[in-house]
Parts: C-alpha cells; structure tokens; sequence
C-alpha cells in the first residue's frame, strides 16, 4: 500500500477507473495502481478465476486427448 503519495502522473485506478489519491494500493508485479482494497481484492478474484479456468480447461483438454 501506497500512503500520503500520489503518483508522478495522473492515474485511474485499473479496475473502477476512480482516479489514484492519496493512498492507492499498486499490485507488484504489474504494478498497476488500485484506489483501494476492495478494488485490489476483486482484481485478486478475478486473476484467482481466470486462472482455475484455466486449469480446468488445460485438464479437459488432456482427457479429451487421452482418449
């Protein structure tokens, strides 16, 4: 978590698009920024989502294979 700074240029958060304050959160390995904790945490789920869907599709893919 980001406090008491903003940043260099204007931003919007990447998930509501609520422009960056004072306190933001940036995700680390992107480093895109967030305006809060509940915008962090629902782009979390979404990444969590997309990622088991992922596997899910991954894994019918090799049993459809397989057979």
């Amino acid at each position: 978590m980001v406090n008491g700074r903003t940043p260099c240029r204007q931003s919007s958060c990447t998930l509501c698009g609520k422009q960056i304050g004072g306190s933001y959160l940036r995700e680390i390995a992107t480093r895109l920024p967030y305006c809060d904790p509940d915008c962090y945490a629902d782009h979390c789920e979404g990444a969590v989502l997309a990622i088991e869907n992922h596997a899910s599709a991954s894994y019918a893919s090799l049993a459809i294979s397989r057979d």
